[in-house]
């Protein structure tokens, strides 16, 4: 066997270093949420913007979500954070595409400009949520 072929797995686990150790920390935090439940009270800390404001922001209930998700809890979970659960499949998607793209030794498609403009919905959208439950219309979306 050539070289050359020899030299291709080693490149390719290589580049996907980075999706897979991203991976693996993201299983070790719901590894660890799994078995330190967030649903008592400073168990994880407490939202220095709750405790400033006495608002939800945008994260609040996050851990308490994919605590419920490790424990199979899929309603449970959508009542502490629904944004939280909408994010982890489209989280997922994405990270399935950056390991594809790593592995195969693509270069990223999305330009600078692009990545800007996402950056910028994502934040529209977290802001927009952090309104809504904030709002008595929205009070079925607060943890």
């Amino acid at each position: 066997m050539s070289t050359a072929r020899l030299a291709a797995p080693a490149a390719r686990w290589r580049r996907a270093q980075a999706p897979l150790l991203v991976a693996a920390v993201v299983l070790l935090a719901c590894v660890a949420l799994h078995l330190r439940d967030p649903h008592h009270p400073g168990s994880w800390g407490f939202c220095p913007w709750l405790l400033l404001t006495g608002l939800d922001c945008p994260g609040c209930g996050g851990l308490r979500a994919v605590n419920d998700l490790t424990n199979g809890d899929l309603v449970g979970a959508a009542s502490s954070n629904l944004m939280v659960v909408c994010a982890i499949p489209v989280a997922a998607v994405l990270w399935v595409r950056w390991l594809r793209a790593a592995w195969r030794g693509a270069p990223s498609r999305i330009g600078p400009r692009r990545a800007v403009a996402w950056c910028v919905l994502l934040v529209v959208v977290a802001v927009g949520f952090a309104v809504v439950r904030n709002l008595p219309v929205g009070a079925w979306l607060r943890a």
